[in-house]
């Protein structure tokens, strides 16, 4: 077999072109050229190597020619093609160089043109702005004229260029005239000159001129251009021919090569058939030679295969079978003629064990795949004589040197015992592993020497809460600490409780079985481990149970009544006993559960279970339990009669109670009193009764709407709608519902995103849109919508309301003018409150100025030493307080023009009620002493806090304070009350018992400079006091009023919500006007004052005069001032801000600015007291800002505190 293998196939050094190897042996010139075949060896081994070689030598030599004259030609045209490049570079260049002549010749003749136009248009407006052309020409022609000539290159042209100089020379001498005319205002010489002409005979004559160069420009151009195109030509044609040569010695050389590499394949070609021919000789021998070692070599391998135990099977490529061993005919039941020559399927039928279906051949896929292939396990072969083997089996493949697969050799072997070992093995293993596994207790095993431990069940990592890879290998006392190698070294150890330790540190209780085994003369323990947690918890759940069922038994919710089977009662718990107002003993063993049940009830009963059973029931004990004893569930009503014979409902629950044998001796009835649950139901179909009236109302009230209601679900679909929605639709309610809402508007899809906007923003107002009715009418209505959603919180739909709208836009309408008309109104009136304050604030600062002069120098009068006299020191004191009352009239009008503007700031805040009006008795107290009135006031809560401005809350506070003590009685009071109300509000009640005020008084209180008649008392007074209060309170969100009798007195009252205090109490340090006096050095301190009044200048050297530290130096403009501080280096300076010049404002900046000057402290001393401008000044920052009429207290701290900031260096803050 393997012969013929060898003998049809080639070997793999063999030439390829060979396929018949004894016609190569026979005959090896057969394949010579045929000019050659005929000659002798002489001539065939020169035609065969001398030849070639001079050929080939040949070949070369005319190969180097060849590209010789390539490159020649390649030279050449290389060289011809830079020749004519810079010719035509140059061509181009002359071509530039004319382009350029003629656009300086027609610039020049185009700013000529428009030099002339400009001094025309001169001449006829005399607007200079005509004569720029010419001035910018004026002096750049002759220069243009003189570039010209140097770019032009013939002299002809040259020449025409100086001939241009005279007529331009002289054109531009007459534009000169002409202007110079028209400059001197003698245009009738100036036009004359123009009419005579001569202007217009220069410029045709210099336009001519120009136009005959830019001609003779443009026929040197044209001929540059020929002579470009010419030169284009020839570079064409010269790299045209170089190409083409190019590409014939390429050709020729290509040409050459092919016919010497054809040469050179002979050559090659006749050398390997002459040694393909010798290597098939030597193959020839020893092929014999393998022959006879190969049939030696078979016989050896027939005796092996008949000796071995495995079943050998070799076939074909065809996969039948061409050799089989002794061992393989057993095993199949073949003999060796009916298995020769069959295919392998045939031979050898194989099955899966499991499925008894075939299973792939492996011979089929090594011949397949040319690679080993075995059986998978589970694979079993069928015999002919119906026995079956499990077979263990391998196929390789049989092979030729190159590779070509041309059978398969298939081993195989019975391994039915060596399977049924390992698989019994192996299920005792499984068996073993699953009852490990199962098995609730843990399972482990121990080294008997250190109890080290070595395998664990899944129960028992989950036991202990440790992976098993952290258990294995770890001392038992690890997860038992109690436990040790020598404690217990019997061959059995049983502990009944022992505690485990878990992973998370956790303890629990737990026993322990170890038993002794030998394992290769090696002692180990197999131990089991019991939880007894859950033991332990069932024992409690069991006692909790016992105690639980009989706490339910004897609950006095439900009655409980267990009887015998005739029905007498046994067990009467004490809800029963509860219920029915009978103790146990009363009914025990005496009567049935029927004695105390509605006896026509049961008779009722009994018939109808009679018909229902179809089996005649005994009305009594009978009815009650026959469904019961049928294992049929049974709860109903009955009604119960009590010991006092009053009766109840209650709802039975009937049990059988059956012993082991499932006979019955008993009953156990549960009832409740169903009195509440039949109240409830009363009460539910009242309820019901009621949601159909509130149904019925609620579809009245929608009907009766005056706007058009819709309901649709999420989709748009209409589901309901009211007649409203019918008349603007004019359709009826059945051919709404159903149909889309958008189909009823004259933009459906407007429509459509109404809907979807209501579903994203849940809900939609005032949505503009215009239905239509089936008529055509359109009316505008304003859609309002939201979802509504069922009792689940799922989205129904979307409930909608159109209202007609068309009156209301045009109300809107009409609204909106008188909107516009409002505005200008207000617009008017606020620049008259703006004008009204600033004529105030004006007329504050005007006022100030000389209060300040005033006041102050009466303060200084009632300061001398020595002191004035009786009389001139109530003079003085008229002034002063005179003074003081005029601006406490001042800073009350102020604010109330700024309230009147609602320019009034506030921060409202919880403020201490009880403080508050305790700070504010005290500001008054003196006043009330002199005037011999007593102040009565109850204790507040300190915890009560108002939500209020404390500024403003004090200004109302000391207004109505100040005016129960000036318009009382004399030696009257004053009764302050604070009171909470019901509303989370507190009312403050200051009462006086003076003259009392009428209803006509009281109806003119709160008006501004309405004293009531008081003008003549001798209280001073405004007017104004109670409307700022009114409306500062008003601003707070609170109220005031008054209640009074003429006689008796008056109470003005003020209420303000209330609020919880602030977590921190606010601590409010008062000033303390006894400062102590600073300690200073000897030296005299430097005060600076600027200031342009006179008066003041004379009052401020009064006040620091009497100041003997003090050393004072005055400016009267704020420049002036600059350079004294500068200069002069004050500790201090007092600034006004209204100064001629430059204001205080930017005297402070420059004071700042300056390294010398930025550390002394300034202080603002200004008629400005408007609140803003008091703001403004510390922001801009003064250290402090003092307003006019000077204060001398105040002004002196301020001093003070300027200095002790100089003294210890500081910068001002």
């Amino acid at each position: 077999m393997l012969q013929r293998c060898n003998l049809h196939h080639r070997p793999r050094n063999a030439p390829q072109r060979r396929s018949r190897t004894s016609e190569s042996s026979s005959d090896p010139k057969k394949w010579l050229p045929s000019r050659q075949r005929f000659r002798g060896a002489g001539h065939y081994a020169w035609d065969a190597f001398v030849k070639p070689a001079c050929k080939r030598m040949k070949s070369n030599h005319k190969i180097w020619i060849m590209l010789l004259l390539s490159v020649l030609f390649l030279l050449a045209g290389i060289v011809a093609s830079l020749k004519i490049y810079q010719h035509i570079a140059t061509s181009y260049s002359e071509q530039r160089h004319t382009l350029r002549v003629i656009d300086l010749l027609e610039d020049f003749l185009s700013a000529l043109k428009d030099a002339e136009t400009g001094e025309r248009g001169f001449v006829i407006t005399g607007n200079e702005a005509f004569l720029q052309p010419y001035f910018a020409e004026r002096d750049t022609m002759q220069s243009r004229l003189q570039y010209l000539e140097q770019l032009l290159q013939t002299d002809a042209s040259r020449a025409s260029i100086q001939e241009l100089r005279l007529p331009l020379t002289t054109k531009m001498a007459q534009m000169a005239q002409i202007i110079a005319l028209k400059r001197a205002r003698n245009d009738a010489q100036a036009v004359k000159l123009v009419n005579r002409g001569e202007g217009k005979q220069l410029m045709d004559d210099i336009r001519s001129r120009v136009q005959t160069l830019i001609q003779a420009e443009r026929v040197t151009l044209a001929q540059h251009e020929v002579d470009y195109q010419a030169t284009l030509f020839r570079l064409f044609n010269v790299m045209l021919g170089a190409c083409l040569l190019f590409f014939i010695a390429a050709l020729s050389f290509t040409y050459h090569l092919y016919r010497q590499g054809l040469q050179r394949q002979d050559a090659v070609l006749l050398q390997k058939t002459r040694q393909s021919l010798e290597q098939q000789q030597q193959l020839n021998a020893q092929l014999q030679t393998s022959n006879l070692a190969l049939q030696r070599s078979e016989e050896l391998l027939s005796i092996t295969l008949n000796s071995i135990d495995d079943g050998v099977v070799t076939t074909n490529a065809l996969a039948q079978v061409t050799g089989i061993n002794p061992m393989a005919l057993r095993l199949t039941g073949l003999t060796l003629e009916q298995a020769r020559g069959r295919r392998i399927d045939d031979v050898l039928r194989i099955v899966n064990k499991s499925t008894r279906e075939g299973v792939p051949n492996p011979v089929m896929a090594a011949l397949q795949n040319g690679s080993g292939q075995a059986l998978a396990n589970q694979t079993m072969l069928l015999s002919r004589d119906g026995s079956e083997y499990d077979i263990a089996d391998s196929c390789a493949p049989i092979l030729t040197r190159d590779g070509q697969v041309i059978g398969a050799v298939l081993v195989f072997r019975n391994v039915t015992q060596a399977y049924a070992s390992q698989e019994s093995a192996r299920s005792n293993a499984v068996l073993m592993q699953t009852i490990l596994n199962s098995v609730a207790d843990g399972v482990l095993t121990l080294h008997g020497n250190d109890f080290l431990v070595e395998t664990v069940n899944p129960a028992m990592t989950k036991m202990f809460g440790y992976a098993g890879s952290e258990i294995v290998g770890q001392d038992i006392r690890l997860l038992i600490p109690t436990l040790s190698p020598l404690a217990h070294a019997s061959a059995a150890i049983s502990v009944s409780e022992v505690q485990g330790h878990r992973k998370d540190g956790s303890q629990f209780s737990l026993e322990i079985t170890l038993n002794e085994m030998w394992l290769g003369n090696e002692r180990h323990y197999t131990g089991v481990l019991r939880d007894r947690t859950e033991r332990k918890q069932a024992e409690e759940a069991v006692l909790k149970g016992s105690a639980l069922q009989k706490a339910i038994f004897e609950s006095a919710n439900f009655s409980s009544i267990a009887t015998d089977a005739q029905g007498v009662i046994q067990i009467f718990n004490v809800g029963a006993e509860r219920m029915l107002g009978y103790t146990a003993l009363e009914v025990i063993n005496k009567i049935t559960p029927a004695d105390i049940s509605d006896a026509a009830e049961l008779i009722a009963r009994a018939k109808s279970l009679s018909l229902e059973q179809k089996t005649p029931i005994k009305p009594g004990f009978e009815a009650l339990v026959f469904k019961a004893s049928r294992d049929i569930e049974d709860i109903y009503e009955l009604t119960y009669i009590r010991k006092d014979h009053s009766r109840f409902p209650a709802l039975f629950s009937v049990t059988a109670l059956r012993d082991a044998h499932d006979t019955i001796i008993g009953y156990l009835l549960i009832g409740t009193d169903n009195t509440v649950r039949r109240q409830i139901e009363e009460e539910r179909k009242k309820l019901d009764q009621r949601l159909r009236d509130q149904q019925f109302y609620t579809r009245s009230l929608i009907e009766a709407n005056i706007d058009a209601l819709i309901t649709t679900d999420p989709s748009g679909i209409i589901t309901d709608v009211n007649k409203q929605m019918e008349l603007l639709t004019s359709c009826t309610r059945d051919e709404l519902i159903g149909a889309p809402f958008k189909k009823y508007f004259t933009d459906p899809e407007h429509a459509k995103a109404a809907i979807d906007l209501v579903l994203n923003e849940k809900k939609v107002i005032n949505y503009e849109l215009t239905a239509r009715t089936l008529e055509g009418l359109e009316t505008v209505v304003s859609f309002n919508a939201t979802t509504f959603y069922d009792r689940n919180r799922n989205l129904q739909g979307v409930f909608a309301a159109a209202r007609d709208v068309n009156e209301r836009k045009r109300l809107d309408g009409v609204l909106e003018d008188k909107n516009l008309e409002l505005e200008a109104a207000r617009t008017l009136a606020d620049k008259a409150n703006s004008a009204k304050s600033d004529f105030l604030s004006s007329m504050s600062h005007e006022l100030r100025s000389p209060l300040n002069a005033i006041l102050g120098f009466a303060q200084l009068m009632a300061s001398e030493s020595p002191a004035p006299t009786d009389q001139q020191q109530r003079r003085i004191s008229q002034i002063i307080r005179a003074g003081w009352h005029l601006l406490n009239l001042i800073n009350e009008i102020l604010e109330l023009t700024k309230i009147e503007s609602r320019q009034v700031t506030y921060s409202m805040e919880p403020v201490n009620l009880g403080k508050m009006v305790g700070e504010c008795l005290g500001m008054l107290e003196t006043q009330a002493q002199q005037l011999g009135i007593a102040i009565h006031v109850p204790s507040i809560d300190i915890a009560l806090f108002v939500h209020a401005d404390s500024t403003r809350l004090k200004q109302v506070l000391i207004n109505l304070l100040t005016n129960a003590i000036k318009y009382n009685r004399p030696q009257g009071s004053v009764n302050v009350l604070c009171t909470l109300l019901v509303n989370d509000r507190v009312r403050v009640s200051i009462q006086d018992n003076g003259m009392g005020l009428s209803l006509d008084q009281q109806a003119q209180l709160f008006q501004a400079f309405n004293r009531l008649g008081q003008e003549s008392s001798g209280v001073e007074g405004t007017g104004i006091g109670l409307m700022v209060a009114k409306q500062l309170v008003e601003l707070m969100g609170g109220t005031i009023g008054v209640q009074s009798k003429v006689g008796e007195g008056s109470v003005f009252w003020v209420e303000l919500d209330t609020v919880d205090g602030p977590q921190v109490p606010q601590q409010r340090h008062d000033l303390d006007l006894n400062l102590p006096v600073v300690q200073r050095a000897n030296r005299a301190h430097t005060l600076l004052y600027v200031e342009d009044n006179p008066a003041n200048m004379q009052l401020m050297q009064e006040i620091i005069g009497r100041q003997p530290e003090f050393d004072l130096r005055i400016s009267n403009n704020g420049l002036s001032g600059f350079d004294i501080a500068r200069s002069d280096l004050p500790d201090v300076i007092l600034l006004d801000i209204n100064l001629p010049g430059i204001n205080g404002y930017e005297v402070l900046k420059m004071l700042r600015e300056d390294a010398l000057t930025a550390h002394i402290p300034v202080l603002a001393l200004s008629a400005n007291a408007m609140e803003s401008d008091v703001k403004r000044g510390l922001k801009a920052g003064f250290l402090r800002y003092l307003t006019k009429p000077i204060q001398v207290d105040e002004l002196l701290l301020a001093l003070n505190a300027a200095l002790e900031i100089t003294e210890a260096g500081k910068p001002p803050v």
